[in-house]
């Protein structure tokens, strides 16, 4: 021996027995039934962060040691020897829990390492070979209790112990997980090792032997090794670069010390209430991603903004045409005033709807102001839409007005409500006899929680739903936005998307209560690359919003003009592709662009981005929340997702939608309260 002693080994067993042992113990037929009894309805991988790749080399890995701490490690001895377990089965049963998080997967499926000596045959212990054999253990972590978990893990690690000869390849066959995928991307190797100091004599057999290098690796992403020392536990976590090594520690930490406190106080919690993530992580969650708060006004209504712009700049611009000026701010607002005081005649105050039927002019920014002056919500009506949807939603929202147009008024279902026909000669005769002051929100009891809009979904996944905007979010989102895209006086924004969406809502009200001037384009005109160009150049427009599919066919259009006005581009509606940001910098350069996002169920917008030139990745952002939104990923019962892992994504503060209208079972569905918030 290297001390110079003669030791008496016993005669080696060849690994041929192992073999054989392999072939001629339990069958085929008997590990087939076994997995498929255990992965048969297994249809989907079990992938850490939807990572497909489980034939790395062993590069670019990432590898921390993190040695748990001692009265951890003895809690989890402590109450695996009064359960009657092992504390390996504690550590696959936290184990799937990590993995079952950050998959977002509660059948939860990871491969675990046998030492392949157990059923191994006489003489297993003296032999040289390679033993070892990675094979796939289910776990479920959803509503079972955490007594109840640990052991059924504990009854299946001991059942695969009989069939730990079986290969992978046939457990992988016996689930119901296509073979071009894997059945599962992490791996959880649990050893017993030796934490003992070595002797003197030991130490100095090795004096003058060099080691040169050693590492572990396997081929899957994502790899944990729990080092069993006797009394602590050492966690080795291998993870390639898209995952932080570092933090998957942390989660395995949280997750045995829930499990642990659950099994020692609450044994029959549910399994997928216990956390895994760390304080810090969850402070980051809920406040660090969501520092939004900002001290806009809640007491101040839509219209009262455009007022104090009528104050200051009565005589300037408001409402321009594709062709010239239209209105000045005191035009805008004396003619909004006088069908305000009109409205109110017709019995319209707060959270009425009055519905509106006309086309992009002049005439539909007057309707609109002078329904949110008069304390009522506009509900657009599109006479595009076909004529059954439009009848539904008179129908449905159950208007206290309707204004319209000479048209389009022969279009409209019969109605049993007032009907102002805004170039009508009789109506408007009837309107300049009305006062021409600003009504009195507080005398007629309008309050910032009161409806501005009622919008109707497109009902691509049903029937088309109203949801209820209040003033509160919509200040907050276009004061925001002033801010964040310094709107003011030297602006002129394009109002060309169709007024039943919720975009219009800004690109009418914005440059209004900045002292912008609205510039707005003909009907139709938003689907005319070569107007849009025309208009854009020729009225000098500074801002505007695109469709990403729109932004693709007008970068498209060869057009010879120049827009030196043009500062910003808004594109919300739909996924923005990075290619198509390319192409926008190359064809509209030193002009910003910006990803927005946001349902009809929140006022507009609730997050934003800056594309900017040096942006990595193939995908833009939606980015952060704006002023006052905060913005959470969640599981399916409402916990926050790990960093990183996919989920729902839920919505809260000031520009939350108040619901349905009419729907009060979908709202409260839909419109939950906030369990991460005081005021929810």
């Amino acid at each position: 021996s290297l001390q110079g002693q003669i030791e008496q080994l016993p005669a080696p067993v060849p690994y041929r027995n192992h073999v054989a042992q392999a072939r001629l113990g339990i069958s085929q037929a008997e590990h087939e039934a076994f997995f498929r009894d255990m992965l048969g309805d297994i249809d989907e991988p079990t992938l850490a962060y939807g990572i497909q790749d489980v034939q790395g080399d062993g590069s670019g890995i990432e590898e921390v040691n993190q040695l748990l701490d001692s009265q951890l490690s003895s809690r989890i001895r402590s109450i695996a020897r009064q359960l009657g377990v092992s504390a390996a089965s504690l550590a696959h049963l936290a184990w799937a829990q990590v993995a079952g998080r950050v998959s977002g997967r509660e059948e939860v499926v990871f491969g675990t390492v046998l030492m392949g000596r157990m059923q191994g045959g006489n003489g297993a212990d003296r032999a040289l070979g390679m033993f070892i054999n990675t094979l796939p253990l289910r776990i479920s972590v959803g509503s079972q209790s955490a007594l109840a978990a640990v052991k059924v893990t504990h009854q299946r690690l001991s059942a695969l112990l009989g069939h730990e000869h079986a290969s992978l390849s046939l457990a992988q066959r016996c689930s119901g997980v296509p073979s071009s995928l894997p059945l599962f991307s992490t791996l959880l190797n649990y050893r017993h090792s030796n934490n003992g100091a070595a002797s003197t004599d030991t130490l100095s057999a090795w004096q003058g032997i060099q080691t040169l290098s050693m590492e572990e690796r396997t081929n899957y992403p994502l790899c944990l090794n729990v080092d069993d020392l006797g009394d602590d536990f050492m966690l080795t976590i291998q993870a390639v670069q898209q995952i932080n090594a570092q933090r998957i520690g942390e989660y395995m930490q949280v997750a045995l010390r829930s499990l642990v406190e659950a099994l020692e106080h609450t044994p029959h919690a549910a399994l997928n209430s216990l956390s895994i993530l760390p304080d810090d992580e969850r402070e980051l969650l809920l406040t660090g991603f969501n520092d939004t708060a900002h001290p806009y006004p809640r007491d101040v209504l839509i219209h009262q903004l455009i007022e104090q712009q009528v104050n200051q700049r009565p005589d300037a611009c408001a409402v321009r045409g594709d062709s010239g000026p239209l209105l000045t701010y005191a035009e805008l607002n004396q003619q909004a005033n006088q069908l305000a005081h009109r409205l109110i005649e017709l019995g319209v105050e707060p959270d009425t709807r009055v519905a509106v039927s006309l086309r992009r002019g002049a005439e539909m920014v007057v309707a609109l102001l002078g329904i949110l002056k008069a304390g009522g919500a506009y509900v657009p009506i599109d006479p595009d839409l076909p004529s059954a949807r439009q009848s539904y939603m008179l129908e449905d929202s159950s208007p206290q007005a309707v204004l319209t147009s000479c048209d389009l008024l022969a279009d409209l279902p019969a109605l049993s409500v007032p009907v102002l026909v805004l170039d009508n000669r009789d109506d408007l005769a009837q309107l300049a006899k009305q006062p021409s002051g600003n009504p009195d929100a507080k005398a007629l009891g309008l309050q910032p929680n009161h409806l501005a809009y009622v919008l109707y979904t497109s009902g691509s996944t049903g029937t088309p739903k109203g949801v209820m905007n209040e003033h509160l979010g919509v200040v907050n989102r276009l004061l925001w936005a002033r801010d964040a895209y310094h709107v003011d006086s030297n602006d002129r924004v394009l109002q060309k998307t169709p007024f039943g969406f919720d975009v219009s809502v800004w690109e009418f009200f914005l440059p209004l209560l900045a002292g912008a001037e609205l510039v707005m384009a003909r009907p139709g005109g938003h689907q005319d690359p070569d107007y849009l160009a025309q208009v854009m150049s020729d009225a000098g427009i500074t801002l505007l919003h695109f469709v990403p599919s729109m932004l693709d066919v007008f970068l498209g259009h060869r057009s010879t003009r120049d827009f030196p006005q043009l500062r910003r581009v808004l594109c919300s509606g739909e996924a923005l592709p990075r290619a198509l940001q390319r192409r926008f910098e190359q064809h509209l350069k030193g002009v910003e662009l910006h990803n927005l996002y946001g349902p009809t169920e929140a006022a507009i917008d609730v997050t934003a981005w800056e594309c900017r030139p040096t942006d990595p990745g193939d995908s833009v952002p939606i980015g952060r929340p704006i002023a006052n939104i905060q913005m959470h990923v969640l599981d399916a019962l409402g916990q926050l997702q790990p960093l990183g892992v996919a989920g729902e994504l839920h919505i809260g503060g000031i520009g939350v939608a108040r619901g349905y209208l009419n729907q009060p079972e979908l709202s409260a569905e839909r419109f939950i309260a906030d369990p991460f918030s005081s005021d929810p």
